[in-house]
């Protein structure tokens, strides 16, 4: 296992702790979206852009914008 790769290891663990530390939900998905870049970068090490280019489309954009909507639509947001 090269360097690299065991710091992207341990920089995935870490990130996945703050996003389930985090309390507010809008922090949150901030955090989620910066632990989707931070997925996106071990996949590409570990030799799969295409799981790394789903990762970005997804795990980076669409998943923390849900969960801002979501939260907006559960706290009674502007109509």
């Amino acid at each position: 296992m090269t360097p690299l790769l065991l710091l992207m290891f341990l920089l995935v663990a870490a990130g996945g702790t703050v996003v389930v530390s985090t309390q507010d939900p809008k922090r949150q998905a901030v955090t989620l979206s910066v632990y989707g870049v931070l997925l996106a970068l071990l996949f590409l090490l570990l030799q799969a852009p295409d799981v790394a280019l789903s990762q970005v489309a997804v795990g980076t954009a669409v998943v923390p914008l849900m969960v801002l909507l979501a939260v907006r639509k559960v706290r009674g947001g502007k109509r």
